[in-house]
């Protein structure tokens, strides 16, 4: 029997064998989580001039020079400045202007007194009447409250890089930039392929030896969560000329990657892996990992093809393992490290000597994350990736993990520190 292969190494040789997809421009209001075919560069200051951090009085601080509340300074009110207005006016000598939050700075003004710190009463209507003059109370220095040109980004700044995944706060910036649209990485079209005489899709009655069709909308809404868009064929059963079909109908829809889920292994109504090599070719098979060692990675008429296991954990393990990081590089995404953090086992694990990614949730105890079994892990138990928190990952060899050592954890969700 040949030799299982390395969880990295075939993670590495997958990726190496995909190459990005063509880019598209998209409206930049539909671009959350694309991937950018482009470095975004600043084409101008943002802001282009200088602005008011506060509402108050724009001022020559020389003018505030000794400005207390028993020793107020009054200056001549020539001006309201409201935001989105440039002022067409020079600030002199004894002179102050009104000034609104984000409002342009006028010439000859070098800094902002705040409100709170003037005579003036503002009504929260912005209604109050302007005075002819003003009291401050307080001096400032040349620049206070002041946000300078090019304060966010300066012409010429790579703002973001190709390769970078969108996030609002991205989309946010870009739009300050005046950019409307965004050139984007296409997106891959996955066909999903679910093969299985026993299953049936939810929604219709079951026989008796049938069970409802999971790994589809699950790995659709895997493909989906990896930015793809999911192309879900119907299901196909244990028959070379359903299973055929089921490939040509896939082909068809001209997808980027197909994956199916099942039929994989050696078992005698696993026709999936004879349909594989009739249509194009295998390239690697069996995986040194727990669970989902019969993974398939080939091509199918030339097209990049993945067959899972019909297991539903071991379907999402080997997704997360070997089909996202495809899904990234077809996208053009930067490869990120999965989230991992370090627990403590709190309990102890037994493995086969395979790299094991056990399910586990996650308590927090003086300090430090503590890892527990979820219960069972069989591989047909979609509840325990449910309730998991993380996979525990145990690396090849390690055949018992006693409780109180350390091992990573993939995190399979977010995690909250206790109030």
């Amino acid at each position: 029997m040949a030799e299982l292969l390395n969880v990295d190494d075939v993670v590495a040789r997958i990726v190496r064998a995909m190459q990005p997809l063509s880019g598209e421009t998209v409206p930049l209001i539909d671009a959350l989580q694309r991937v950018l075919a482009q470095d975004v560069v600043a084409p101008a200051d943002v802001p282009s001039f200088a602005s008011s951090s506060m509402d108050g009085y724009a001022v020559r601080a020389g003018d505030t020079s000794g400005a207390s509340l028993e020793t107020p300074v009054r200056l001549r009110v020539v001006a309201d400045i409201p935001a989105g207005v440039a002022p067409r006016m020079t600030l002199g000598a004894g002179e102050a202007a009104r000034i609104m939050t984000g409002a342009p700075v006028p010439e000859g003004a070098d800094a902002i007194v705040p409100v709170e710190d003037t005579s003036d009463t503002w009504r929260s209507d912005g209604s109050s009447r302007l005075s002819e003059t003003v009291e401050v109370f307080r001096a400032v220095k040349p620049g206070d409250y002041i946000r300078p040109p090019g304060e966010n980004l300066r012409a010429g700044e790579t703002v973001l890089e190709q390769g970078t995944v969108l996030r609002p706060q991205d989309i946010g910036i870009i739009a300050s930039l005046g950019l409307a649209e965004v050139p984007v990485y296409r997106r891959p079209r996955v066909a999903i392929i679910s093969t299985g005489s026993e299953l049936v899709e939810a929604g219709q009655p079951l026989a008796p030896g049938q069970i409802y069709n999971s790994n589809g909308p699950m790995l659709a809404a895997l493909v989906r969560s990896a930015g793809g868009e999911a192309i879900v064929l119907p299901t196909a059963p244990d028959t070379l000329d359903a299973v055929r079909g089921c490939f040509e109908a896939a082909l068809q829809r001209a997808p980027d990657l197909i994956i199916s889920s099942a039929g994989v292994s050696v078992g005698t109504h696993d026709v999936v892996r004879a349909v594989v090599e009739e249509l194009g070719e295998i390239d690697l098979w069996r995986v040194n990992v727990r669970p989902g060692k019969p993974l398939v990675y080939g091509h199918v008429r030339g097209i990049p093809y993945f067959g899972l296991p019909g297991n539903p954990v071991s379907a999402m393990v080997t997704f997360d393992l070997f089909v996202r990081p495809a899904l990234n590089r077809l996208q053009g995404a930067r490869q990120a490290a999965p989230p991992e953090i370090v627990a403590v086992l709190g309990e102890a694990f037994e493995s086969d000597g395979r790299r094991s990614y056990l399910r586990v949730r996650l308590e927090r105890s003086a300090g430090r994350w503590v890892a527990y079994s979820t219960g069972t892990q069989s591989s047909a138990a979609l509840l325990s990736m449910v309730q998991a928190d993380g996979l525990l990952i145990l690396p090849e060899g390690v055949r018992h993990a006693p409780a109180g050592s350390e091992f990573p954890v993939r995190l399979l969700r977010p995690l909250a520190l206790p109030g």
